[in-house]
């Protein structure tokens, strides 16, 4: 489905065809028209996908055919990180461009000046607020904040907030809204916990399943199997066997970026660290730095890769295997944007091959296994692998002690 054949104004049409863009993606095609229809929507859908178009399109187009008070803030969006409502921020600004709405972006950071411009946006009715929770919790609590003309709430990527633990916010920023609003939530998975605030958000609403995809034939996907510390020697094999710009590693936890970063570095690799330890103003250095390829290689954590948005990735390294096949996806996602090709690698160890056979399950199918450079020495035995089964997660783990006194007053599974 092409977009002018959804009920968009002209005025959004016009941005879109001023942007090149066409052809309505699977979420795009299935959620604009209901909520064009006024109806609450709960929408399953993976980042990459095209979401934020999803509702921003529509939303520009209620709110240009709806009445509307231009004096007081008429739609919120919810996004979890900063990174997230700054790339809002910035699909609003494309999109909009034909239609007179102002929108302001609040989120947490050092910057005064951006505290001050946040605060005027509130203060004088901007027609959108895109907003963390904490901060825009933050801007409640010190000011006194009119949201009587709320008439749009949106929540983009709802279980990660909530992973994040935003849940007590999120209903308390409820709270003060209208009633009669139109809510609008995002999720990448559907757990109960999700169901359970849209029953408590929502009215009726309608769903749209968009099933988590597999990654794109336009990424080669190729694992290594080798000990952890052989890990960093393969990566630098690999980076400076290819002179590449602009490649990511994700690593698990925030310490293992740091130790990862300054191991590359004393390899004479241009790495730099991304992480949620570094200030705001740093973590933004950072980025701008990556997307002009004066960094070559970023180093990252889950909790930063779904705002790391930037087209030219040629190459993206698992350095520890994620425990999801979503974090994969979303992880390799990073590479082969915007009709490029890419290459995704993932290091596996004999402590990570149960994830990775969870994550070749959901594939369905084998991934390409690289040799191990001779450098490297030996690697792992076959057997490290084969002798690791997926435990499901839905299965306790046995007492060691089989001994153990059984507690009568235990749940069952």
């Amino acid at each position: 489905m092409y977009f002018d054949e959804l009920a968009l104004s002209d005025e959004v049409l016009d941005a879109l065809w001023d942007m090149h863009f066409d052809e309505c993606t699977p979420v795009q095609e299935q959620t604009i028209p209901v909520i064009l229809d006024r109806r609450d929507v709960i929408s399953c859908a993976q980042t990459g996908t095209g979401k934020t178009a999803a509702y921003i399109l529509p939303l520009l187009t209620n709110l240009a055919y709806d009445g509307h008070d231009p004096d007081k803030l008429n739609a919120i969006i919810m996004a979890p990180t900063r990174e997230l409502a700054q790339q809002i921020d910035q699909q609003m600004e494309g999109f909009g461009f034909y239609v007179p709405f102002s929108s302001v972006a609040i989120y947490g950071g050092k910057d005064n000046g951006a505290w001050g411009n946040q605060v005027s946006g509130l203060q004088k009715g901007a027609d959108i607020v895109i907003a963390t929770p904490g901060r825009l919790l933050a801007q409640m609590n010190i000011y006194n904040v009119d949201f009587s003309g709320v008439k749009y709430f949106i929540l983009d990527e709802a279980d990660r907030m909530l992973d994040m633990g935003f849940y007590d916010d999120i209903m308390t920023i409820v709270r003060k809204l209208p009633k009669d609003r139109q809510t609008i939530m995002f999720s990448a998975t559907m757990p109960p916990k999700i169901r359970q605030m849209a029953k408590a958000i929502m009215n009726n609403p309608a769903e749209v399943q968009i099933a988590v995809s597999r990654p794109p034939e336009t990424i080669r996907q190729m694992s290594a199997r080798l000990f952890e510390t052989q890990k960093p020697g393969f990566v630098q094999l690999a980076l400076q066997g290819r002179h590449l710009k602009k490649v990511i590693v994700f690593a698990g936890k925030k310490q293992k970026v740091k130790e990862l970063t300054r191991t590359l570095r004393t390899l004479k690799i241009d790495a730099r660290a991304m992480h949620s330890d570094l200030e705001q103003n740093e973590r933004d250095q950072v980025m701008l730095d990556f997307r002009n390829g004066k960094v070559d290689v970023l180093v990252a954590t889950d909790v930063v890769s779904r705002g790391i948005d930037v087209t030219d990735v040629p190459l993206v390294i698992n350095y520890d295997v994620p425990h999801d096949p979503e974090d994969y996806v979303h992880r390799i996602g990073r590479t082969a944007r915007a009709e490029n090709s890419g290459e995704a690698i993932t290091l596996v160890s004999p402590e990570d091959a149960r994830y990775w056979q969870r994550i070749e399950r959901f594939l369905k199918k084998p991934i390409e296994l690289l040799p191990l450079p001779e450098a490297l020495g030996e690697g792992p035995d076959e057997k490290c692998y084969s002798s690791r089964p997926a435990r499901p997660d839905n299965r306790r783990r046995p007492f060691r002690n089989s001994k153990k006194k059984k507690n009568t007053n235990q749940h069952k599974s």
